[in-house]
């Protein structure tokens, strides 16, 4: 009996408990999808009651909003989390100097870099003109000359509040804080084994079963206190990112954005030039959506986003209301500034490329001809149907009756009646509709040849 319930247990118990090292992998620019998926991370490795989460970082920056998303979910984290810059070539620059500070362990692989910390979202230069710090002066005086030039007032904030930033992580970990304060005003980066020798990070590590065995017996503080790593030899697993965070990482692309932006605009506008068809209202509809939750993720100009907009606005009226070109090249004059100024493009991975406004602004200028041309040639085309088409048109008298003539005009029998006598057979000629009669002259024009 015993024996039976083991085996139930060991069949149908509990699903065996995941890896003592759980393993993130952040490459590419730090997104809203990057944070969801760390802070949901994070939080299943607490779940499983993991040991460690390893984050593998490889970014050139991103946004600060989910930069600090990240190292909240850090800071407040139970299990340790260990920031690993890897493979060889990758780098933890501008945003992920930040991420690694924040982290209880921070390594490097060899070949790897850090820095470059700088804000950038306001598209500022760096103190001091730019220079990099081998052209800083060497002259204390003159440095603190070059420290107090005048700057924008945003400007100083947004660096002075980065530097307090970075300055407190480093605090808070014992890191090198002084060489964190000139990556952010200075943009000052890093190799692997400088970082390592100016105590930047913990350890460089080729490898992360080696780095687990580099940080053996390190003691850390999470918010429940301190704790001594025991992580030599133990197992790690990968948890690669889900379905969601695709989804995320797919439509929070600032080119897609925009591209979905045209798309649900010119669907909708379909749709009530032509109503019935249902699909391009659905579709710009779904489109639409989509291109808003997108554009409230992501850094978006709002001059830049109205010009967009108005710049749609016109090439749509353009084709409503052809007026020779006026309103189509307003409308891409003014999609192509918004375009440019709607994304910050200091911002790495957060820009859209010029070829593309260049390839959506052509195409809708295409469309605006297309359009204009088929309007023209319908305006010059002659009148096929209505009154106006009647008058001047060929016929033929089929019969007279008691002084009342009918003819067939158009394939269609109709009363006539003419200054002169009618007789049947004779050809007329369209000269005033009143009614359900028209006034008709005998047509001396004689009819044209066929073949």
């Amino acid at each position: 009996m015993a024996l039976c319930i083991a085996v139930v247990l060991m069949l149908f118990g509990s699903p065996a408990r995941a890896a003592p090292v759980v393993v993130l992998q952040v490459q590419g620019a730090i997104s809203p999808a990057s944070a969801d998926y760390v802070v949901r991370g994070l939080d299943k490795a607490r779940r499983d009651g993991a040991e460690l989460v390893v984050l593998e970082l490889d970014t050139p920056g991103g946004l600060d909003l989910s930069m600090r998303q990240i190292i909240q979910a850090i800071l407040a984290s139970p299990v340790p989390v260990a920031t690993y810059v890897t493979p060889a070539g990758s780098r933890a620059a501008s945003a992920g100097t930040y991420i690694l500070y924040a982290s209880h362990i921070a390594a490097m692989a060899p070949s790897t870099t850090l820095g470059a910390a700088t804000p950038v979202a306001i598209g500022m230069p760096s103190p001091g003109g730019g220079r990099s710090p081998a052209s800083a002066p060497a002259d204390k005086k003159a440095d603190d000359k070059a420290k107090t030039a005048p700057m924008d007032a945003m400007a100083a904030k947004q660096i002075n509040d980065a530097a307090a930033f970075i300055r407190g992580l480093a605090q808070q970990r014992g890191r090198n804080a002084e060489w964190a304060e000139r990556a952010v005003r200075e943009g000052a980066s890093l190799t692997a084994e400088e970082a390592l020798q100016q105590r930047v990070v913990d350890a460089v590590a080729p490898d992360l079963p080696t780095l687990l065995a580099s940080i053996d017996g390190r003691k850390v503080r999470v918010p429940s206190g301190e704790l001594t790593l025991a992580t030599r030899g133990l197992a790690h697993e990968a948890a690669p990112p889900d379905w969601r965070h695709r989804l995320l990482s797919v439509i929070a692309n600032p080119s897609l954005a925009l591209i979905l932006m045209m798309i649900g605009i010119y669907g909708l506008l379909f749709e009530m030039s032509s109503p019935g068809f249902g699909l391009p209202g659905v579709l710009g509809a779904v489109c639409l959506l989509l291109a808003l939750f997108a554009l409230q993720m992501l850094p978006v100009n709002y001059a830049g986003l109205a010009l967009l907009l108005v710049g749609l606005a016109l090439m749509a009226a353009e084709v409503v209301s052809p007026t020779f070109g006026v309103l189509g090249i307003g409308g891409v004059i003014a999609f192509l500034a918004g375009g440019v100024l709607l994304f910050d493009r200091d911002v790495p991975g957060f820009g859209v490329p010029l070829a593309l406004l260049a390839g959506l602004a052509a195409s809708s200028l295409a469309f605006i001809v297309l359009g204009g041309g088929m309007a023209l040639r319908a305006r010059r085309r002659p009148v096929r149907a209505g009154r106006e088409q009647m008058v001047d048109a060929p016929g033929e008298v089929i019969e007279v009756v008691d002084g009342q003539a009918w003819a067939r005009v158009h394939g269609e029998r109709w009363q006539v009646r003419a200054d002169a006598p009618l007789a049947p057979g004779q050809a007329v000629r369209v000269t005033a509709l009143h009614g359900l009669t028209l006034d008709v002259r005998p047509d001396t024009d004689p009819p044209p040849r066929k073949g």
